[in-house]
């Protein structure tokens, strides 16, 4: 379990007279299967996207929002714009807002989708901006603006693994990513450069360069396995890395996954037999 209290951070930054972001506090607990449990303050509210939501206290009460519920989409108009927004990064056109209507702090907490990591973000140490992959936004705190970046290079956008749009969290509040597996995270100096498979980029800050890399060789390119490009990463600034995309996930069960209803026999020599000896009796 991680704890963290957004008061003890902010005594070590400049003073924000003109704050947007409701300031929430959190714990994270697990490990492999984590999920986030955010303290709401009397009329605090926290947003999330559908389906990440696990548990709450009585007196939070749910809103369905188009876009995201910051102070940028005031009005019929603003609403719409965010919701296509979102509906460019392939989410719901919808987000949910918790908000605590009580007058004692309440809790509601969101869960990773997959095994990995949840990595908070303060938007402050950041200069107001993170970017990072189209699905690994999983909660903020009402004020952060949740839009889309796009790619001014060609190369990038279309052999990147991620297109030509990503997500980016702006705003002075506190954001939460998701990753699978293990998380890396590297501090890149100026000029320093960093090589990394196209799927296992989390996000980076707002002064990283991105662009994409020929592996180059003819035996890399056809028998190496690792796709044809890299993603190269330039700094200054960070960049989080995680281990296992889910992509890569998703194509390991696929490729396990029995065909024409038979089984593989994996891990036995007997095959269909070994099946029926072990007490795996599908046909």
């Amino acid at each position: 379990m991680s704890t963290l209290k957004r008061k003890d951070i902010m005594e070590k930054l400049p003073d924000f007279t003109d704050r947007n972001a409701h300031e929430i506090d959190y714990r994270i607990y697990g490990e492999e299967m984590q999920y986030v449990e955010i303290e709401l303050d009397p009329q605090e509210a926290v947003i999330a996207e559908s389906g990440s939501f696990m548990m709450m206290d009585d007196g939070i009460k749910m809103d369905t929002i188009f876009g995201d519920g910051s102070q940028k989409d005031k009005g019929f108009l603003g609403k719409i714009l965010g919701a296509g927004k979102r509906i460019l990064t392939g989410e719901s056109l919808f987000m949910t807002a918790f908000y605590n209507d009580l007058t004692g702090k309440r809790n509601v907490s969101f869960a990773s989708p997959y095994p990995g990591k949840i990595i908070p973000i303060d938007l402050n140490e950041y200069r107001g901006k993170f970017i990072c992959q189209k699905d690994a936004f999983l909660c903020a705190a009402k004020g952060v603006s949740v839009g889309i970046e796009f790619s001014k290079k060609l190369g990038r956008g279309l052999f990147g693994g991620e297109g030509f749009i990503m997500q980016k969290l702006e705003g002075d509040g506190m954001a939460f990513v998701h990753a699978g597996g293990t998380t890396a995270v590297k501090t890149l100096a100026a000029g320093e450069t960093l090589r990394v498979d196209t799927g296992c980029i989390i996000g980076f800050t707002k002064d990283i360069d991105y662009d994409i890399e020929f592996v180059g060789g003819i035996k890399n390119s056809i028998f190496g396995g690792e796709g044809l490009f890299f993603a190269k990463l330039r700094g200054p600034g960070k960049v989080y890395i995680q281990s296992l995309p889910f992509s890569r996930l998703a194509g390991r069960i696929l490729a396990s996954v029995p065909r024409g209803g038979k089984s593989k026999g994996e891990g036995s020599i007997l095959g269909g037999l070994g099946d029926l000896l072990d007490g795996d009796n599908r046909f």
